[in-house]
């Protein structure tokens, strides 16, 4: 079972990069560049007060410490299970208000910490830097 959960993770997370390395950018990806700009409204109401208010916060007093990138920031957070489902949640909103940000989620090995790297084209860092006050 488990070798089999192994063999799904593992396809889940290379067949989209593969798919995209063979094939050619549509033109709406090559055309399309949105602005350096959060759009609240490109989540529901609910989706929105809870991003903003609740789930966005909690994270932030969560943060252990924050690394500077050339491209943006990265922010260390505990590695358990209940911040890794509020950080995801976060990431699959943030992404529709906020589609210029690069967003990883990485967890460092031996047990390390859970990392949320946000970075993007030029322009993104001092996006950041005004949004979390730094």
């Amino acid at each position: 079972m488990k070798r089999i959960f192994q063999f799904i993770t593992a396809v889940a997370f290379v067949a989209p990069v593969a798919d995209s390395a063979t094939s050619e950018p549509s033109s709406s990806q090559a055309e399309h560049v949105s602005a350096l700009a959060c759009n609240a409204f490109a989540l529901l109401p609910e989706a929105r007060k809870r991003h903003f208010e609740e789930v966005g916060p909690a994270l932030l007093k969560l943060k252990k410490s924050m690394r500077e990138l050339p491209d943006g920031y990265e922010l260390e957070l505990p590695a358990d299970n209940k911040t890794y489902l509020l950080l995801t949640e976060w990431a699959f909103q943030e992404r529709l208000c906020c589609p210029f940000f690069d967003i990883a989620l990485r967890f460092d090995r031996e047990n390390g910490p859970l990392w949320l790297r946000l970075t993007g084209r030029p322009g993104t860092k001092e996006f950041i830097k005004m949004e979390l006050g730094i």
